[in-house]
């Protein structure tokens, strides 16, 4: 559920999401599988360095039909993807994870990211470094949990 609420807060015309640091396929995985049912011509990439969660990855995807790809490799080596999504999960602060994403992001993409308690002071710390629009999505699973969904994005 953590993983699926933000299927629903992606726009209508998305072509193109990238997930970083899938991991165990959260929430990449979960998110494709979603928009297999109701829009299977999204194409998902699911970015992540350790090889043996690659692999898993790709047999899920291999076993559910997904419209998806897996990159092994470390987000700062992975091409640029030209993204009109990029999502990820517990894996680095906003401010981090913002110098990780924007490089993978379309002209008018968006950065769709669970965060935690912190986030206020994560928040502070990003708009040093970064310009930026959000929206806060009050969690469905946790209430010290937010989804933000970040648009306009460039370098302060």
């Amino acid at each position: 559920m953590d993983s699926a609420q933000i299927y629903s807060y992606a726009p209508h015309n998305v072509r193109k999401w990238v997930d970083l640091g899938s991991g165990a396929g959260f929430p990449g995985l979960v998110v494709a599988t979603l928009a297999h049912e109701a829009n299977p011509d999204i194409a998902f990439t699911l970015v992540e360095s350790d090889a043996r969660k690659g692999a898993f990855l790709r047999t899920v995807i291999r076993e559910l039909g997904l419209n998806a790809t897996v990159l092994t490799s470390r987000i700062e080596a992975t091409e640029p993807q030209k993204a009109d999504i990029v999502s990820a999960r517990a894996l680095a602060p906003l401010d981090k994870l913002l110098g990780y994403a924007y490089p993978h992001l379309n002209a008018d993409g968006i950065c769709i990211f669970h965060k935690g308690a912190r986030v206020g002071e994560e928040l502070v710390q990003a708009r040093n470094l970064w310009s930026f629009d959000v929206t806060h999505k009050e969690s469905l699973i946790d209430q010290e949990s937010t989804v933000l969904i970040l648009s306009g994005i460039h370098h302060v």
